[in-house]
């Protein structure tokens, strides 16, 4: 796929607040999405657009799963595996793979194996992320979706990469 095949998302539905902490009304519009087996979804207010996989500038002495930046209409932007981000392995490209902008304070690009849809999900079907135990990172996680017998694990995006990593990333870039 190339750089021209974009979707932009502002159309799609308005969510209600889906920053909210725990206990507050989640419900609302998310764009989905699969890595590996599991279905992930994102707030549709934090999608700037979805594009195809285009050619990724790779930028020295980063964390694996950030693969570099890309030129997005003369803007750079970081863009990061969600697998490797998430601890899965790495997975070769298809013409199903996306990335979905995303804006946390800057605009970043996540790499997906697919997207799957916007889905409605009422705040009744959003639960809070079960305890994991010790050791365990949940602060990416805003709650568990439950849509049509399936359950959807909704991202906090702002918290997946910190304010410093973004920083760090576009800085790297932008000093070439």
């Amino acid at each position: 796929m190339g750089g021209n095949n974009s979707t932009t998302l502002a159309e799609a539905g308005h969510a209600s607040d889906a920053t909210g902490s725990a206990g507050s009304d989640l419900g609302g519009k998310y764009l989905t999405f699969f890595l590996d087996d599991e279905e992930y979804g994102v707030a549709i207010l934090k999608v700037r657009e979805i594009i195809g996989i285009m050619q990724i500038t790779a930028v020295p002495q980063m964390p694996d799963y950030i693969k570099g930046v890309i030129n997005l209409r003369g803007k750079v932007i970081p863009v990061v595996d969600l697998r490797l981000r998430f601890g899965l392995p790495e997975a070769k490209h298809t013409d199903e793979t996306c990335v979905i902008v995303v804006d946390v304070g800057p605009l970043v690009g996540i790499i997906v194996d697919t997207v799957q849809e916007v889905a409605d999900i009422p705040g009744k079907d959003i639960e809070v992320p079960p305890p994991m135990g010790n050791g365990v990172d949940t602060d990416f996680l805003m709650g568990m979706g439950k849509v049509g017998g399936r359950v959807k694990i909704l991202l906090d995006i702002d918290a997946v990469l910190s304010e410093t990593e973004v920083t760090s990333i576009t800085e790297a870039a932008t000093d070439d």
